[in-house]
């Protein structure tokens, strides 16, 4: 059998029991696929990662990631996350006030800057590819069904529409935070709605929020794989911010966006995005957060 490290952290949080839990295997070299699906199964979060040699030397690490039931290209609190536990156990330079490395993951090199305070790191902010956009859904009665909500709870002049940095989310907006509290998923009505190019991961969103530095209050549903709801969701974050931007809802040139999540689920999520603009088109997508160490232990498989 073989003794497995592992490190516990909640991402996009500055406190114990906030944000999204992670686990992250800093060295997983050797283990096969399906030895890794199995742990993060017995995890039962929504994300682990594992560790291991870049396949480009210019790169400092490779990144994969697992839900409990599969392996994804990349993922927002799982990127931050790792990069926090990486930077703590002096597996990335350490000096100055902050640092950029380069993680491969299944999206291909992901750049992430750390910042420390007093010797140890203190916020991540990963960059996520361009966005792309659409489809849109136009059957706004079968989106609200889905979520278990009305038609009149939806934003009348906002479109419910696909947009990706990387993974695509569908994105819903709604007209209150009323709405946003009540909103339950139906995984039948996502699954059957989730056709031609439409994801099953439903983002919802409101303008109204509870907390007085946010800019937007979320929620993430992915029943279809495994994640009922997600408490803080880096990878829907930059397209989020995007959707803002493009849609006149923030504005533009260097937009700094807070989308607070999770609250529902009693695991307050602080995520800050950043879009930069050039010549009128999106630049640059940047998502990042606090990470509060939980702590370490070993699996033996």
């Amino acid at each position: 059998m073989r003794r497995l490290h592992y490190h516990r952290v909640d991402v996009f949080t500055d406190r114990a029991f906030g944000g999204n839990p992670l686990a992250v295997f800093a060295n997983g070299r050797g283990l096969a696929t399906e030895t890794m699906q199995a742990i993060a199964k017995e995890f039962n979060l929504s994300e682990t990662t594992f560790v291991l040699p870049p396949d480009d030397p210019r790169h400092d690490w490779r990144v994969r990631i697992f839900t409990p039931g599969s392996e994804l290209p990349m993922a927002g609190h799982p990127t931050v996350g790792t990069s926090f536990v990486l930077a703590r156990e002096h597996m990335i330079p350490r000096g100055g006030a902050e640092t950029n490395v380069v993680l491969e993951e299944g999206v291909g090199p992901v750049p992430v800057r750390v910042e420390f305070e007093d010797g140890e790191p203190s916020y991540a902010e990963m960059t996520q590819p361009l966005p792309t956009f659409g489809p849109r859904l136009d059957d706004r009665r079968a989106v609200a069904a889905m979520l278990s909500l009305e038609e009149s709870d939806l934003e009348p002049e906002l479109p419910v529409e696909v947009v990706s940095c990387g993974v695509p989310f569908l994105y819903v907006p709604l007209r209150s935070l009323e709405a946003a509290h009540r909103a339950r998923p139906r995984a039948d009505l996502i699954e059957a709605v989730a056709a031609d190019g439409v994801p099953p991961e439903v983002f919802v969103f409101t303008r109204e929020v509870e907390s007085a530095f946010s800019t937007v209050h979320s929620r993430m549903f992915a029943p279809g794989i495994g994640i009922p709801e997600d408490p803080a969701t880096g990878a829907a974050s930059g397209p989020l911010g995007c959707y803002l931007v493009t849609h006149g809802l923030v504005a533009g040139g260097a937009a700094d966006i807070v989308s607070e999540q999770g609250l529902e689920m009693g695991r307050p999520s602080f995520v800050k995005i950043r879009i930069e603009q050039s010549d009128g088109r999106i630049s640059a997508v940047r998502v990042g957060g606090q990470c509060h160490f939980m702590g370490e232990g070993f699996v033996e498989v």
